[in-house]
């Protein structure tokens, strides 16, 4: 059975983004690949764009497709064993993804970190949980710890602006009034540990990621200094990883301008707080490919779709 929970299950990269290239060129192509299968997308979060992207993903294939705005409509779930629940929780994981799989062949969830307690974050009960006991494909439609579908957008839409043969691609923290996950961050740094290029990450000291997720990457605590020749710049806010989801600071001084990207083209996941994360003038400027980026969650999705439906075939 085929998961799609993180960039690891990905067997070439640089394939997939080819794939995906070519499902844009034809989108129907393979419509006839998903009548009969039914995809449930399950939302214990708000979304705009990964919803969206991957029901038309779905669509694009000949799949049905059930929305469920889990957290505001499902009941409360427990996820530990043997436990008594005589508290909030309603209904056990144990028999929500057994009776979800019924009603659909591939399941895809989108569930948040909490940012209260670090190991439970990285457990990811709820992507976990599905993929041990629904008995069906999981897809992840962000998680805890990570966005692979958001991550695998990014390194299409890298390929589709990029004129160099090693290009350098900066990755920024930028300050937001919200304490924020690391999912996308960690996806990206990961995407780009896949890539023949010049990566550099940038942040306050404070603000390291995850270690094991960062590795050998490069990190510059001198904004300036990062975006040096840089040719994409990638900005994202992120809190804390060591105290976690703790909020340093709000240093505005790491906002991006033009002035500060200079010739770059300039990338964001969306959405994002103008003026806060971006100046106006970068995010409507022609060096923004973030419209592309979200026009490209669809071909990610699909890809990753595809990927699935050959793996019930077989």
């Amino acid at each position: 059975m085929q998961h799609y929970l993180s960039l690891k299950d990905i067997d070439s990269l640089p394939q997939w983004v080819e794939e995906a290239k070519s499902l844009k060129a034809a989108p129907l192509q393979h419509k006839a690949l998903g009548a009969g299968k039914t995809i449930c997308l399950l939302f214990f979060n708000n979304s705009l764009r990964t919803r969206l992207s991957t029901q038309k993903a779905a669509m694009n294939l000949g799949m049905e497709v059930i929305v469920m705005n889990f957290g505001s409509e499902g009941w409360a779930l427990e996820y530990d064993d043997g436990t008594i629940m005589d508290q909030g929780t309603s209904e056990h994981i144990k028999e929500a993804a057994q009776v979800v799989a019924q009603y659909c062949d591939v399941v895809a969830i989108r569930a948040f970190a909490t940012l209260t307690n670090k190991e439970q974050d990285e457990a990811e009960v709820v992507l976990n949980g599905f993929k041990k006991y629904a008995g069906i494909p999981v897809i992840n439609m962000e998680s805890s710890v990570g966005h692979p579908l958001q991550a695998l957008a990014d390194a299409i839409t890298l390929s589709e602006n990029n004129t160099k043969k090693r290009p350098k691609v900066v990755l920024s923290w930028a300050p937001h009034p919200k304490a924020l996950p690391h999912a996308v961050a960690n996806s990206f740094v990961e995407m780009m540990q896949l890539q023949d290029a010049e990566f550099v990450i940038t942040h306050p000291k404070g603000y390291e990621l995850n270690p094991e997720i960062t590795k050998n990457s490069k990190i510059e605590y001198d904004q300036d200094k990062a975006l040096e020749d840089a040719d994409f710049v990638y900005v994202k806010n992120w809190s804390n990883y060591q105290d976690y989801g703790k909020v340093l600071h709000q240093d505005k001084n790491w906002t991006m301008t033009a002035k500060k990207l200079d010739k770059a083209k300039f990338m964001h996941c969306l959405p994002v707080r103008r003026n806060i994360v971006v100046a106006d003038d970068v995010l409507d400027g022609e060096q923004s490919l973030v419209i592309e980026q979200a026009n490209n969650r669809t071909y990610a999705a699909q890809i990753v779709l595809k990927k699935v439906l050959h793996g019930l075939e077989s």
